[in-house]
């Protein structure tokens, strides 16, 4: 379930640290009783980035795909092999 809470309870930086480090869900901040801002740790904000950019190189690769731009898995290895002589 999500965490909302409303703006006045930031000054309370401590308390809203934590329990941004202890929910691995954002909260939510609300003003006027309207959502306004999304408040995450940097943990959980570098996790979605590093999501985000997954998800992204997967449509890329799904559309390539697509597209028929594929290689041949042996003919790369045999092409990597012999460029670092391994």
């Amino acid at each position: 379930m999500p965490q909302i809470i409303p703006i006045r309870d930031l000054k309370n930086t401590s308390e809203i640290s934590q329990r941004c480090h202890a929910s691995n869900e954002p909260i939510f901040v609300t003003k006027n009783g309207y959502g306004d801002m999304v408040i995450m740790s940097m943990k959980m904000y570098e996790e979605k980035m590093f999501m985000l950019d997954v998800y992204s190189k997967l449509i890329a690769a799904e559309e390539q795909l697509t597209e028929g731009k594929v290689l041949d898995g042996d003919a790369s290895l045999k092409s990597l092999r012999e460029k670092y002589n391994v």
